[in-house]
Parts: structure tokens; C-alpha cells; sequence
């Protein structure tokens, strides 16, 4: 793949470490799995993870920013994420997920949504349980090691460090600003990145 093909130079990817998933792999995050290093860990595809990104951004383009919901319980991820929803307007939940927030609209918290975006399928599991039955549309971060049975959309990669999450927000951040032509986008990749 041509290096202007990518969302952000391929450096980024592989410094970010967003390429690198775990030592144990699940039937649904085989196809994504380009190969295992002599340690264990799970190598995935940089192009695949890439164009699975892209793909998610103009899915979520499609929405409004009140339409769209994050979730992500993982804290490694809280930074970013919040960043996120200040430069997008899109709505974000760190921490825990109080329940009937999208199932009970008496719920003083009921929020109305068209699209869940999680960080984790698994330590978001009640919001995902919660968006399936009310039909809503679900994209998830996906390790090797999860499962994807409940969502609907795979972006496969290192769902859990800190600067591969900070990036993942990043390029959505910049890509939905892109698509929605909020403005010229004035955070950088380091205002992400909870290291600095």
C-alpha cells in the first residue's frame, strides 16, 4: 500500500504499537492476524486496521455529532476520548455505563442514540448489550482476543495501550472534523498521546 493511502504516515501506526494485539486470538480476529511473532503476540494487518478506520470515519460522518455515542471504560483511553468529543461534539462516556442510559427513556441520563462506538467490547459489554436491543449500530476496537459476536463493525487493533488508542482517536477526530467540515482541526497527534 502506497504510503498516501494511509490516513497518517505508516511510521505512526508502528510506533503506536496499534498493529500489536495479544497472545491469544479469538475465532472472529483470525482474518485480521497477519501473522505471530516468536513471542506470541498476534502481528495484525496495518493496511487492514487502516482501511477499517477510514471505513468507520465515513460511516460515522453519516451522523450528527448528538446522533453518535462513545463509550470506553478502558482508562487508557479516557484522555483521548474526551478530547475527542470536545473537538467533535460527539457524546463520550468514561467510566462506568449507568444502566437504561439507552434503554429507559424515564432514565434522568436517557440518551437518544444512533450509533455506539466502543473502545472494548468487553469491559463495555452492558452498553453493548443495551445498544443490540435497541437496533443500534455498533463499531468496536477489537483485540485479538475479543470476541465480536454483538457488534457490527470491527476496527481490529491494540485496544488497550495508551498512544495506540490516543491515535486511534486522533485520526477519527481529524477525519470526522474532515467529513463534517467542522473547521480546520488545531489538536495534533501529541495532544492525544496520554504520555506527554
Amino acid at each position: 500500500m502506497a504510503e498516501e493511502e494511509f490516513l497518517v504516515p505508516l511510521d505512526n501506526y508502528l510506533k503506536a504499537g496499534l498493529h500489536i494485539g495479544t497472545k491469544f486470538k479469538t475465532k472472529y480476529m483470525a482474518p485480521f492476524i497477519y501473522k505471530v511473532r516468536p513471542d506470541g503476540l498476534s502481528v495484525l494487518n496495518v493496511q487492514e486496521i487502516n482501511n477499517r478506520i477510514k471505513i468507520a470515519a465515513e460511516f460515522m460522518g453519516r451522523y450528527e455529532p448528538e446522533e453518535i455515542l462513545v463509550a470506553c471504560r478502558r482508562e487508557n483511553g479516557w484522555k483521548a476520548a474526551n478530547l475527542f468529543s470536545k473537538l467533535t461534539g460527539i457524546k463520550v462516556i468514561t467510566g462506568r455505563y449507568s444502566p437504561g442510559l439507552l434503554i429507559n427513556p424515564a432514565s434522568k441520563d436517557f440518551t437518544e442514540t444512533k450509533l455506539l462506538f466502543v473502545t472494548d467490547p468487553w469491559p463495555d459489554r452492558n452498553i453493548v448489550r443495551d445498544a443490540n436491543k435497541m437496533g443500534i449500530p455498533i463499531i468496536a476496537l477489537c483485540d485479538t482476543n475479543n470476541t465480536a459476536n454483538d457488534v457490527d463493525f470491527i476496527i481490529p487493533c491494540n485496544n488497550k495501550g495508551k498512544k495506540s488508542l490516543g491515535l486511534l482517536f486522533y485520526i477519527l477526530t481529524k477525519e470526522y472534523v474532515k467529513l463534517k467540515k467542522l473547521g480546520k482541526l488545531k489538536a495534533t497527534l501529541e495532544d492525544f498521546d496520554d504520555e506527554s
